[in-house]
Protein backbone atom coordinates (compact mmCIF):
# COMPACT_ATOMS: atom_id res chain seq x y z
CA UNK A 1 0.00 0.00 0.00
CA UNK A 2 1.90 3.33 -0.94
CA UNK A 3 1.47 6.17 1.07
CA UNK A 4 -1.07 9.09 -0.39
CA UNK A 5 0.16 11.44 -3.04
CA UNK A 6 0.81 15.01 -2.20
CA UNK A 7 1.00 17.85 -4.95
CA UNK A 8 4.95 18.17 -5.79
CA UNK A 9 7.40 19.07 -8.58
CA UNK A 10 6.71 16.52 -11.41
CA UNK A 11 3.50 15.35 -10.47
CA UNK A 12 0.82 15.40 -12.73
CA UNK A 13 -2.19 17.10 -11.55
CA UNK A 14 -5.70 17.27 -12.13
CA UNK A 15 -7.96 20.37 -10.08
CA UNK A 16 -11.38 21.67 -10.99
CA UNK A 17 -11.51 25.77 -10.16
CA UNK A 18 -13.03 28.91 -10.28
CA UNK A 19 -11.56 32.35 -11.14
CA UNK A 20 -13.39 35.57 -9.66
CA UNK A 21 -12.04 38.91 -10.21
CA UNK A 22 -12.20 41.68 -7.34
CA UNK A 23 -16.08 42.07 -7.95
CA UNK A 24 -16.61 38.10 -7.48
CA UNK A 25 -17.41 37.93 -11.07
CA UNK A 26 -16.33 34.52 -12.84
CA UNK A 27 -13.82 35.28 -15.18
CA UNK A 28 -13.12 31.17 -15.80
CA UNK A 29 -14.14 27.78 -14.38
CA UNK A 30 -13.61 24.31 -14.99
CA UNK A 31 -16.34 22.85 -13.02
CA UNK A 32 -18.78 21.39 -15.54
CA UNK A 33 -16.26 20.04 -17.79
CA UNK A 34 -12.70 18.22 -17.71
CA UNK A 35 -10.66 19.17 -14.59
CA UNK A 36 -7.34 21.07 -15.68
CA UNK A 37 -4.66 18.97 -16.05
CA UNK A 38 -1.09 20.05 -15.38
CA UNK A 39 2.17 19.56 -14.06
CA UNK A 40 3.56 20.52 -11.05
CA UNK A 41 6.69 22.83 -10.87
CA UNK A 42 6.89 23.73 -14.83
CA UNK A 43 5.06 27.12 -14.47
CA UNK A 44 1.63 26.02 -16.31
CA UNK A 45 -0.15 27.75 -13.72
CA UNK A 46 0.36 31.07 -12.15
CA UNK A 47 3.07 31.07 -9.65
CA UNK A 48 1.01 31.90 -6.64
CA UNK A 49 -1.40 29.67 -7.47
CA UNK A 50 1.47 26.47 -7.88
CA UNK A 51 2.35 27.73 -4.23
CA UNK A 52 -0.75 27.50 -2.41
CA UNK A 53 -1.47 23.87 -3.93
CA UNK A 54 2.02 22.57 -2.74
CA UNK A 55 1.78 19.66 -0.51
CA UNK A 56 -1.70 19.46 -0.89
CA UNK A 57 -3.55 15.67 -1.33
CA UNK A 58 -6.56 14.75 -3.52
CA UNK A 59 -9.78 16.15 -2.37
CA UNK A 60 -8.13 18.91 -0.75
CA UNK A 61 -10.42 22.32 -1.41
CA UNK A 62 -8.94 25.73 -1.46
CA UNK A 63 -9.60 28.82 -1.26
CA UNK A 64 -7.14 31.76 -2.21
CA UNK A 65 -6.13 35.32 -3.40
CA UNK A 66 -3.29 35.50 -5.99
CA UNK A 67 -1.74 38.91 -5.88
CA UNK A 68 -0.59 40.41 -9.27
CA UNK A 69 3.00 39.92 -8.66
CA UNK A 70 2.56 35.95 -7.88
CA UNK A 71 -0.37 36.13 -11.00
CA UNK A 72 -0.01 37.90 -14.22
CA UNK A 73 2.07 40.57 -13.09
CA UNK A 74 1.10 43.90 -12.97
CA UNK A 75 0.50 45.90 -16.12
CA UNK A 76 3.13 47.47 -18.21
CA UNK A 77 1.96 50.37 -19.99
CA UNK A 78 4.85 49.80 -22.50
CA UNK A 79 3.51 46.91 -23.82
CA UNK A 80 0.48 48.95 -25.85
CA UNK A 81 1.31 50.28 -28.99
CA UNK A 82 -0.28 51.44 -32.11
CA UNK A 83 0.26 49.40 -34.99
CA UNK A 84 -0.32 50.20 -39.09
CA UNK A 85 -3.31 48.53 -39.96
CA UNK A 86 -1.88 46.74 -42.69
CA UNK A 87 0.72 44.56 -40.47
CA UNK A 88 -2.51 42.43 -39.60
CA UNK A 89 -2.99 39.47 -41.90
CA UNK A 90 -6.47 39.24 -41.49
CA UNK A 91 -9.01 38.97 -44.21
CA UNK A 92 -12.30 40.40 -41.62
CA UNK A 93 -12.66 43.15 -39.63
CA UNK A 94 -10.80 43.76 -36.81
CA UNK A 95 -12.89 44.83 -33.70
CA UNK A 96 -11.74 45.60 -29.97
CA UNK A 97 -11.13 42.59 -27.66
CA UNK A 98 -9.46 40.17 -30.54
CA UNK A 99 -6.63 38.31 -29.92
CA UNK A 100 -3.65 38.08 -32.15
CA UNK A 101 -0.28 36.78 -32.14
CA UNK A 102 2.61 39.01 -32.48
CA UNK A 103 6.62 38.38 -32.86
CA UNK A 104 8.18 40.26 -30.32
CA UNK A 105 11.63 40.13 -28.90
CA UNK A 106 10.68 37.14 -26.39
CA UNK A 107 9.35 35.59 -29.63
CA UNK A 108 5.38 35.02 -30.27
CA UNK A 109 3.37 36.68 -27.90
CA UNK A 110 -0.56 37.16 -27.50
CA UNK A 111 -2.26 40.57 -28.04
CA UNK A 112 -5.68 42.28 -27.40
CA UNK A 113 -6.74 44.73 -29.53
CA UNK A 114 -7.49 47.62 -27.44
CA UNK A 115 -8.59 50.43 -30.29
CA UNK A 116 -9.12 50.08 -34.30
CA UNK A 117 -9.38 53.38 -36.38
CA UNK A 118 -9.18 53.64 -40.01
CA UNK A 119 -5.27 53.27 -40.42
CA UNK A 120 -3.84 51.81 -36.64
CA UNK A 121 -4.87 49.70 -34.66
CA UNK A 122 -3.89 49.87 -30.69
CA UNK A 123 -2.84 46.43 -29.24
CA UNK A 124 -2.20 46.07 -25.47
CA UNK A 125 0.76 43.16 -25.17
CA UNK A 126 -0.46 42.85 -21.13
CA UNK A 127 -1.87 39.33 -20.26
CA UNK A 128 -5.74 40.38 -19.63
CA UNK A 129 -6.03 39.52 -15.95
CA UNK A 130 -2.15 41.40 -15.53
CA UNK A 131 -2.63 43.77 -12.59
CA UNK A 132 -5.72 42.34 -11.04
CA UNK A 133 -5.72 39.69 -8.11
CA UNK A 134 -7.08 36.49 -9.00
CA UNK A 135 -9.08 34.72 -6.51
CA UNK A 136 -9.26 31.25 -6.58
CA UNK A 137 -11.73 28.29 -5.62
CA UNK A 138 -9.73 25.06 -6.40
CA UNK A 139 -10.60 21.17 -5.90
CA UNK A 140 -7.90 19.05 -6.18
CA UNK A 141 -9.21 15.59 -7.94
CA UNK A 142 -5.88 13.85 -8.66
CA UNK A 143 -2.45 13.18 -8.11
CA UNK A 144 0.38 10.86 -9.66
CA UNK A 145 3.71 10.65 -11.30
CA UNK A 146 4.11 12.49 -14.68
CA UNK A 147 5.31 10.12 -17.07
CA UNK A 148 8.79 10.43 -18.65
CA UNK A 149 7.12 11.84 -22.14
CA UNK A 150 4.74 13.98 -20.23
CA UNK A 151 8.25 15.54 -18.19
CA UNK A 152 10.05 15.95 -21.83
CA UNK A 153 7.08 18.19 -23.29
CA UNK A 154 6.24 20.11 -20.10
CA UNK A 155 2.44 19.30 -20.18
CA UNK A 156 -0.28 16.19 -19.70
CA UNK A 157 -1.43 14.25 -22.58
CA UNK A 158 -4.94 13.47 -23.19
CA UNK A 159 -8.42 14.77 -21.69
CA UNK A 160 -7.62 18.25 -19.71
CA UNK A 161 -4.14 18.38 -20.83
CA UNK A 162 -2.74 18.77 -24.20
CA UNK A 163 -3.90 16.62 -27.06
CA UNK A 164 -1.38 15.35 -29.67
Amino acid sequence: MSAEQTIAANKAVEIHYTLTNKDGETVDSSFGQAPLAYIQGTESLVPGLEKHLEGKKVGANITVSITPEEGYGERDDNLTQAVPREVFQFDGEIEVGMRFEAETENGIDLVTVIEVDETTVTVDGNHPLAGQTLNFVVQVMSIRDATEEELEHGHIHGEGGCGH
